[in-house]
Formats: structure tokens, sequence, C-alpha cells
């Protein structure tokens, strides 16, 4: 737990290196905002091989807050998927389920922080209110 609170802190740092704290702390806080509203919205539209547009989209609005939106998502990202394996370990042991998953899951995170257009993961047919 120490070594986890210490590496947030030191990308914490790092990311704050030529940005007001403020500025940085309040665009994070909108950044995990946005990365909850994606989430809410995949949870709600449970629809069929959504779930990367949701990834690709909560990471791009997040990011585009500023550099404390793009380092809130890539914390709550990699924390998401890093929870998961664990998850699927024990559940499925040490055979590799869902690996490919995640993969896939941290391309579409990186895609959407990237600034790229999230709809490049948008299944056909998924409600335009998303």
């Amino acid at each position: 737990m120490k070594l986890c609170t210490g590496l947030v802190f030191c990308s914490l740092v790092l990311g704050v290196s030529s940005h007001s704290w403020l500025s940085f702390l309040g665009e994070a806080y909108e950044g995990a905002k946005d990365m909850w509203r994606a989430y809410s919205d995949m949870r709600e539209a449970n629809y069929k091989n959504a779930d990367k547009y949701f990834h690709a989209r909560g990471n791009y609005d997040a990011a585009r807050r500023g550099p404390g939106g793009a380092w809130a998502a890539k914390v709550i990202s990699d924390a998401r998927e890093g929870a998961q394996r664990i998850t699927d370990l024990f559940k499925y042991g040490s055979s590799g389920h869902g690996a490919a998953d995640s993969r896939a899951d941290q391309e579409a995170n990186r895609w959407g922080r990237s600034g790229k257009d999230p709809n490049r993961y948008r299944p056909a047919g998924l409600p335009r209110k998303y």
C-alpha cells in the first residue's frame, strides 16, 4: 500500500511540474468525473461490444481538461485494469483469461487520452444519447 501511495504521489508531482497545483487538482477532479460519467453511461447503455468506446470516451473527455485530467484518466484506467487482472486471477487462475481484453481496453484508453476520436470504437446501433 505504501508503494502504491508513493507511486501515485510521485506521478502527481511529476504531472504538476510546470502547472499550478490548484489548476492541476481541479482538472484531475473534473477528469475523474468524466471517467465516472463514461462508466455510468456504459452501465446504463448495457450495449454489447460498447466497452471499448466508453473506455476511449472517458479518457478523451478527461484528457481534454488538461494535464490533471489526463493524469486522472491514466491513474483510474490503470487501477481499473489492474483490479480486473487480479479478480480474473482469482476467478480463472493463471490461464491468461481476460489478458487480451485488458490489452484492448488499455489501447482504447490510450487512444482516447491522446485526443483521437473515441467514435473509432463506437459500435453500430449504440443510441446517439451516448
